[in-house]
């Protein structure tokens, strides 16, 4: 398997090429903004990477701090934000269980395909993590705040099938009051080289299914949601 860590450190290009393919048909943004519409919000996205999900929500929130741990990754998402126009973001160095922020000083607090690493990277010791991190984000939210958690649901999938390395995180949020929902946010590459480099750099070598349409090749792809307020 590729080495997800080097990638996040040092490989922003080749993984936005990857991310900017996913969700072609624009599932993602209308699933966030039926959890909470964001207007008028402080919002807090964890985990921002390149800046794909930075780039959808900043024109509905009142503020926006976009923060990860790889400042490769930051810088990069920086650039594309400042590219397409938008200036009401700021950008944090950080992890998930020792936020940089003040507390009570947001409304809504995202994070896209990382607040899972705060359970992961801590092996047997996961679940002190994960509570760790929820307390970080309690301590940012002003009362009756929002925190919303995106996660695969499976890749190569066309139905919900929870990745392995998830099922603990998964289950622990289940068991713990968060509301969930899911969505398609299909891949869509222009074409089946460019669907082999790309997912091949990231997911492996193993094969995903795809298929050929008149837009492009498709690899299938579920995306989950889960909320809960503080």
């Amino acid at each position: 398997m590729p080495d997800t860590k080097k990638i996040y450190q040092s490989d922003a290009d080749r993984y936005h090429a990857l991310v900017s393919r996913e969700d072609y048909e624009g599932h993602l943004l209308p699933a966030i903004l039926a959890i909470d519409p964001l207007k008028g919000k402080a919002v807090v996205e964890l985990g921002a990477g390149t800046g794909r999900v930075t780039n959808l929500i900043a024109p509905h929130a009142s503020s926006l701090t976009a923060m990860d741990r790889s400042w490769h990754m930051l810088s990069y998402g920086k650039s594309n934000l400042e590219t397409s126009g938008t200036n009401k973001c700021q950008y944090a160095l950080g992890v998930h269980n020792n936020l940089p922020m003040a507390a009570h000083s947001a409304d809504l607090i995202l994070s896209g395909w990382s607040f899972c690493y705060a359970a992961i990277d801590a092996g047997t010791n996961w679940q002190s993590a994960l509570e760790q991190a929820l307390r970080e984000v309690s301590r940012v939210l002003r009362p009756g705040g929002k925190l919303i958690l995106i996660d695969s649901l499976g890749t190569g999938y066309e139905t919900p099938h929870r990745p392995d390395v998830l099922l603990n995180y998964l289950e622990y949020l289940d068991s713990h009051s968060f509301s969930s929902h899911w969505v398609r946010t299909d891949y869509c590459f222009r074409d089946t080289a460019e669907a082999l480099n790309l997912t091949r750099f990231f997911f492996g070598d193993d094969a995903l299914p795809m298929w050929e349409t008149e837009l492009g090749v498709i690899v299938p792809e579920c995306t989950g949601l889960w909320w809960k307020s503080f």
